[in-house]
């Protein structure tokens, strides 16, 4: 028996969450590079959500992810830029 690389099931509906400082566009940014990888963000995809006291921002952007290899691409790119402190 082949061991699994995941335990998800593509396609599947997928939650990515990036950390930054809170910068006018640093929601854009993250959607930016989400939709390198992914066709259709729809409506309602992202959602934003700012620390207590203002500083950071928290971005996750829900998709329908359809490889470990599309998700391993969009954290790599969400790990490579300056300004993603942390992604989940």
């Amino acid at each position: 028996m082949e061991e699994q690389e995941t335990l998800l099931e593509f396609p599947c509906e997928f939650s990515v969450k990036a950390m930054g400082l809170a910068t006018d566009d640093f929601d854009a940014l993250i959607v930016e590079i989400c939709s390198r990888h992914v066709d259709d963000l729809g409506e309602g995809a992202v959602r934003t959500r700012p620390s207590r006291a203002g500083k950071y921002l928290a971005v996750t952007v829900t998709f329908a992810a359809t490889s470990k290899r599309q998700l391993d691409a969009i954290y790599q790119d969400l790990t490579d830029h300056e300004q993603v402190l942390m992604s989940l």
